[in-house]
This record gives structure tokens, sequence and C-alpha cells, in this order.
């Protein structure tokens, strides 16, 4: 499965989430900028294709795990997916701003963003049609626990889409990518953000994460079945999906 990486390594004796949680209260209030600028918004444009995937399901229950600031949240809501959308992370700082960009678009009665556990889920099993992570799986403290929380918690039938940066493998998507995985972006990340760990963090966080049919075996291994992965953009993100078993 992969090296564990911390975002403040051994100095750090911390639990992962712990870091994780304290990281991402650090950047809150730079995050949303600083990501769609550093991704030069291409992330925007994977999350419009996970959710025209997930609107095609019409789920009555929606849960985005490791919401942040909710932006999957509010584009499902904006591209007419007819749920009730409930938002978790383990960061109170991002979503701090994520409720305060819900209120400024009159989506309170449509979005919840509620403190949450990957590994321990606040919901009763069978509760959410048809769950969403996008860029926080790697993030998780037991990746196979989340995994199988994820799965408690969705219907019979339902469907589970993980959106996760992946490890291109041709030219020359492979080179431009660690480059500016490696280079540009923790430069650009320690000059915007209170956090110099953060934007370092990430180009490890990916390469020790395990992607392609790796994952999906581990998905399988969880409970999963069906399950698909979809790359993008020569293989710098990759949509995977899995279902849970019908009663």
């Amino acid at each position: 499965m992969g090296t564990k990486v911390t975002p403040y390594q051994s100095a750090d004796q911390r639990a992962k989430k712990e870091q994780v949680a304290e990281m991402f209260d650090n950047i809150a209030h730079s995050y949303d900028q600083l990501n769609h600028l550093l991704s030069f918004g291409i992330d925007i444009l994977w999350r419009k294709k996970a959710i025209k995937m997930i609107r095609g399901l019409k789920p009555q229950r929606l849960m985005d795990v490791a919401t942040g600031t909710g932006d999957f949240a509010l584009e499902a809501a904006r591209m007419g997916v007819e749920a009730e959308i409930i938002g978790v992370d383990i960061s109170n700082g991002m979503l701090e701003i994520g409720r305060e960009k819900v209120r400024k678009r009159g989506l309170e009665k449509k979005i919840e963003l509620k403190y949450g556990d990957s590994e321990n889920l606040p919901f009763d099993n069978d509760y959410f049609d048809v769950y969403t992570a996008a860029f926080g799986v790697r993030n998780f403290e037991n990746l196979e626990n989340g995994l199988t929380d994820m799965l408690r918690v969705l219907r019979p039938g339902g469907t589970g889409l993980i959106l996760e940066f992946s490890k291109p493998t041709s030219f020359p998507f492979k080179q431009l990518f660690w480059f500016y995985f490696r280079v540009i972006l923790p430069t650009v990340g320690k000059l915007v953000s209170k956090d110099n760990r953060a934007y370092t963090y990430l180009p490890e966080s990916v390469k020790a994460f395990p992607q392609g049919d790796e994952f999906l075996d581990i998905m399988r291994k969880c409970g999963y079945h069906n399950c698909k992965r979809r790359p993008l953009t020569g293989g710098i993100a990759t949509i995977y999906t899995g279902e849970k078993t019908k009663a």
C-alpha cells in the first residue's frame, strides 16, 4: 500500500490524521485561491467530470468525504444534483470557510458541512446513495479503514466515487508532472501559505499513494465490487468507482 507519509514527518509523533487536520487548518484561508492557481483550474474540470457521473445516478443523499471548503458539494448543487448533500472533514478551519461559502450562496437547506472522521463516520449504516471523495483519501490515517467505513454508510447498490491524483507514466506528462510537483508547487506554496510543509507534503503523498489497478485491488479487498478507474489528463488524476453489493 505504499510508504506512510505524514505532513510533519518523524519530527511530529502525532497520528497522521491530527497532523493533516492541523495542516489544513493552517492553509484554510489561502487554500481555494492557491489550489485553483496551482492546478491552472484543471481541478475544476475534473470535479465537473466526476459530478456528471454521479448526477446520472440520481442520488437522494450524497456524502462528500474530505469536503474541505465544500467546493465539490457546492459544484454538485450548482450542476443540478438533486440530493441532500452532507460534507464531512477533520479540519474545522476548512469547514468554517466552507460554511461561509454555503451561506453566501443560500444553500443552507441543501448542503450541510460537519466535522467527521472517515474511519468513524457519524452516520447510520446504509444511509447514503452515493459518496464522493476528491483529493482526500491519500490523507487518511488508515486507507482500508476509511474505505470500509465509507462503504458501511452506503446503501446496498450505492456507489462510491474517489477522485485522486495519480502518477502519469507517459512522456511528456510524467516529466512535466514531477518537475511541477517537486519544484514549482512547493516554491509557490511556501510564498503564499503559512505552512511550509503543506505543499511539500502534497507531492510526497501522491508518490507514496497506491494508484491504478493497485488501488482497485484495495477497494475490492474492502468489499467493493464492479470497481473501475478512469484516468484524466494523461493520468495526472484518476476517478475510481466501486459499488456496494445489493442486498
